[in-house]
């Protein structure tokens, strides 16, 4: 362990933010992550080379990005030498959040990497941190202190990943000679998340952009699980019975499996759906077993990437002194049936 009494300049960086955007280079992996930039300035103070502890506490964290995630941050962790890290999942719960950002300051973590249930908690939990002088940064959802500042960020560019997910879906749809009279799109995410409105959101304007005068667009309120994805899926297809061709994208591989699995299950054929995954983690899993499905492409995103990206920050920060980045964003790719392995998805 370091003395937090120590880390004031990294403390201020953290709370003030910093505007220009920096990348960081992880690797030449399609799934890794992607440098832009000149990177930070290192951050002036003392240099610590002995034993670290690094608390990530993850939201969903039985979720199998954020297994790989966690993953990621270990497999960092050990090629670092001396760091551990601990892994606690918070569900959906941000009290939990809270309490776990105010158990690890009591354990004297050295720097905290955290995946929100709720944006709106961005405040607390940094003013938690930066009160202690513990370092903290965010992935895969930004947050922001008090005043409006964005934390430290390792994760994905939402708008693109989207606009990727839509362009995708306009070309498959094209192909597939269908008409915008008798087809629909599900767009199924989280309505309250910021990261998912900029996927949803990329991802219709690609589409409108590709399509002129394409299907209606029906939204789908979920919580981000498959399960409820396809619950809540039930009830539009129901309202919509006849349609005959359906289009599906949502926030994660979650929303738009679990609209999948309700189409087919409503006696929909999978010739009659282009399903456009997010992460390819869950849509691999038809692609394996070699099955008939709905499922057709997926964009690919490696929560392994982003783990190491943000432990690799946070090693860094406390042993040298350099400044935690801003942003880190990770590298996506469109995967399909004919690809998926090739491109390196792990289907578990």
């Amino acid at each position: 362990m370091i003395r937090h009494t120590a880390r004031a300049p990294w403390r201020a960086a953290t709370a003030a933010g910093i505007a220009a955007v920096a990348l960081v280079a992880l690797s030449a992996c399609t799934s890794g992550m992607e440098s832009s930039g000149s990177g930070s300035t290192p951050a002036a103070g003392g240099t610590n080379d002995g034993p670290l502890t690094i608390a990530l506490l993850q939201k969903q964290g039985d979720q199998q990005y954020f297994i790989d995630e966690a993953n990621g941050a270990k497999q960092a962790a050990e090629a670092a030498g001396d760091v551990t890290v601990n892994v606690v999942d918070l569900g959906t719960d941000s009290n939990k959040a809270i309490s776990e950002v105010e158990a690890a300051i009591a354990q004297q973590v050295d720097g905290i990497i955290i995946v929100v249930p709720d944006q709106q908690i961005g405040p607390q939990v940094i003013q938690l941190a930066n009160d202690a002088g513990i370092p903290i940064m965010a992935a895969d959802d930004t947050i922001e202190d008090g005043a409006g500042n964005a934390a430290p960020f390792a994760g994905f560019d939402g708008t693109s990943m989207g606009e990727q997910v839509g362009a995708e879906a306009a070309s498959l749809y094209q192909k597939a000679g269908w008409t915008a009279a008798d087809t629909r799109i599900l767009s199924a995410y989280k309505e309250d998340l910021s990261v998912c409105q900029q996927r949803v959101d990329g991802a219709a304007s690609a589409f409108s952009k590709a399509v002129a005068d394409g299907p209606e667009v029906i939204k789908v309120g979920t919580d981000n699980s498959a399960t409820d994805a396809q619950d809540k899926a039930g009830a539009v297809i129901t309202a919509n019975s006849g349609v005959k061709h359906w289009i599906v994208w949502g926030c994660n591989d979650e929303n738009e499996t679990g609209v999948v699995t309700a189409l087919q299950n409503s006696g929909v054929a999978p010739a009659d759906i282009i399903g456009v995954g997010l992460g390819a983690y869950l849509t691999c899993k038809d692609w394996k077993a070699g099955q008939d499905t709905g499922n057709k492409a997926a964009l690919f995103i490696s929560g392994v990437e982003v783990g190491k990206s943000a432990v690799d920050s946070m090693v860094a920060l406390l042993r040298d002194g350099t400044a935690l980045p801003p942003q880190s964003i990770a590298n996506t790719e469109i995967v399909d049936a004919s690809n998926w392995e090739s491109k390196g998805v792990v289907c578990t």
